[in-house]
């Protein structure tokens, strides 16, 4: 019995590090994604802003980029 035992604390203590490194991997992947659409929606704000149109539509897609650039710039993690 207090070999099954053992054996079920050490199992688990290799699985629980096995999950925290996908966890740290996962995190990564976004944190990188999140940099990516940040920077993909600050640039297309300013190349929008200095071509747009004078029309409501255009008003409206400038907004869009503004609040998804603002999403995204929000979630990146500065170190």
């Amino acid at each position: 019995m207090r070999i099954f035992i053992a054996a079920l604390l050490i199992a688990s203590s290799l699985f629980a590090g096995f999950f925290e490194s996908d966890t740290k991997q996962a995190e990564e992947m976004q944190q990188q994604e999140d940099q990516r659409l940040c920077k993909l929606f600050t640039d297309k704000v300013k190349i929008y802003q200095e071509n747009m149109r004078s029309d409501e539509l255009a008003a409206a897609t400038l907004d869009s980029y503004k609040k998804r650039a603002e999403i995204y710039c929000a979630k990146v993690k500065h170190s």
